[in-house]
């Protein structure tokens, strides 16, 4: 495994992942899971935040702590975006009530940004795909949220009747997934850590 050096002008270096479905978000697994080891070939970069192993998308990846946490912590409410395919076809009312802020066993969500898809969004396939059900259609639906509880999407869609078969998520504050495949990793370009480094400075002048 290749050691992780310093990026340009010797600033950490910050990566970012397609995390394929059934991948854990860490580095080791003693039941012999797949993990991060299977496709990013770096030592000393950490996944900032999580994705479910039935999850897939746009993971970041830094050797940058302040970063990471920054990123993570639930008071900054960086949006995550996510393509969410969902059983059947939410109506405006499910989509309001995700809108205004759903009541989940943990308490209440922040409101959240969501809109019906109508075209079927051009992703890579899942492997395995999802499971369809004869006669039940679906539906894509953009999603944004600015908390991450634990699975919280699938929380939200199933809380208001539309359980998720698969999640995708797309962006992580003002990085994006782009046209990036399953497994593929890239570091950040100077435009997205310029990106980043703002977003963190006006982080910085409101506190």
């Amino acid at each position: 495994m290749a050691k992780a050096s310093r990026y340009k002008g010797g600033s950490p270096r910050s990566i970012k992942l397609f995390k394929p479905y059934g991948t854990l978000t860490q580095f080791t697994d003693e039941a012999g899971r797949a993990t991060l080891k299977d496709h990013v070939d770096l030592s000393g970069v950490y996944p900032v935040g999580r994705l479910d192993r039935d999850s897939e998308g746009l993971l970041l990846l830094t050797e940058d702590g302040a970063l990471a946490h920054r990123l993570t912590d639930p008071r900054h409410e960086h949006p995550k975006t996510y393509l969410v395919q969902v059983e059947r076809t939410p109506d405006e009312g499910a989509l309001d009530a995700l809108r205004r802020g759903v009541l989940l066993n943990d308490g209440p969500t922040r409101p959240a940004d969501v809109e019906h898809v109508i075209d079927e969004p051009s992703l890579p396939e899942r492997t395995p795909p999802i499971r369809f059900r004869k006669n039940v259609p679906t539906a894509w639906l953009r999603l944004t949220i600015r908390e991450g509880r634990n699975r919280q999407v699938r929380r939200m869609t199933a809380a208001v009747g539309f359980p998720t078969l698969r999640l995708v998520r797309i962006a992580h504050g003002p990085i994006s997934l782009g046209d990036m495949r399953p497994g593929e990793w890239r570091d950040l370009e100077d435009d997205e850590r310029a990106a980043l480094e703002l977003v963190m400075s006006r982080r910085s002048r409101r506190e």
